[in-house]
């Protein structure tokens, strides 16, 4: 057999082991979640607040702490990073060495664990007097997404053919015009994707949360009121020495795990409804 047809081969077999591994993991882990957690789940674990030290009730207060944190992160996140994003570009800081050091800075705050941001948020909170909050968790949550966001803008933004803008340009567009009407709506679908995929990051995250917002089994009335989220409750339920209580863990994160599917299954959608205005 011809050495380029062996390598082929061989790629092709280590592709399709890869795809294997990683549907067979998330299969394993949906499988694992439902099994121990279906029994626990019914209509009162989505619609009431946990009571009898969690053995009754719901995680209605984690399941609103965790929605209120993601939009209010990703809200906050989304309006710093699209100016950012969009600034990166040849068009206006071009290539220089302030964009290469920006995007290394965006690589680097990437790879930085969520816990490390939830420690800085601490340190910050004790220095102004702050105690565990929404508003703590959003700001930490939002750092956390920030980069993901831009990064994925960045690239998508990047794709944007040349001569499209050029044909702008040359028609007497001006540079704001121009990523305003022509490139913002090539880049829309990834965008849209970018954004709710930063969402999801945001709602599932339990590090950089387990510092800021503290916890509580009521809902909060404020951003200065203590939150509980599905992650931190997930974590709490499971140190429980009750089984039933355990149970009820796995049927935490069996939602959790529902929510941040239906946001990427919602993100490939609007993706797809998007990219009809997109020029291929």
């Amino acid at each position: 057999m011809d050495k380029r047809k062996l390598e082929e081969a061989l790629f092709k077999v280590l592709m399709v082991i890869s795809t294997l591994i990683v549907m067979g993991s998330l299969t394993v882990v949906m499988v694992i979640v439902l099994m121990r957690g279906l029994p626990a789940l019914n209509l009162a674990m989505l619609t009431q607040l946990p009571r009898d030290l969690d053995r009754q009730g719901g995680v209605l207060n984690a399941i609103v702490g965790s929605l209120l944190i993601g939009l209010g992160a990703t809200a906050a996140a989304m309006i710093l990073s699209v100016p950012i994003v969009f600034y990166l570009q040849k068009d206006y800081a071009g290539r220089s060495r302030l964009a290469s050091v920006v995007r290394l800075a965006l690589d680097i705050l990437w790879g930085i664990p969520s816990i490390v941001y939830g420690a800085f948020g601490l340190i910050i909170m004790l220095y102004l007097g702050m105690h565990g909050s929404l508003l703590g968790g959003i700001i930490v949550i939002s750092l956390v997404e920030l980069p993901i966001m831009v990064r994925a803008m960045d690239e998508v933004v990047r794709l944007v053919p040349g001569g499209l803008k050029d044909a702008s340009y040359a028609l007497g567009a001006t540079r704001l015009e121009t990523t305003t009407r022509v490139i913002w709506r090539q880049v829309l679908p990834g965008i849209v994707t970018g954004v709710l995929l930063a969402f999801g990051r945001g709602i599932g995250d339990a590090a950089g949360v387990l510092l800021t917002t503290g916890y509580t089994d009521k809902l909060p009335t404020s951003l200065m009121d203590p939150v509980g989220s599905l992650p931190l409750a997930i974590f709490n339920l499971l140190l429980s020495p009750f089984p039933e209580v355990q149970q009820r863990a796995y049927a935490s994160g069996a939602i959790l795990l529902a929510m941040v599917l239906l946001v990427s299954i919602i993100a490939r959608v609007l993706a797809r409804r998007f990219e009809r205005h997109v020029v291929r």
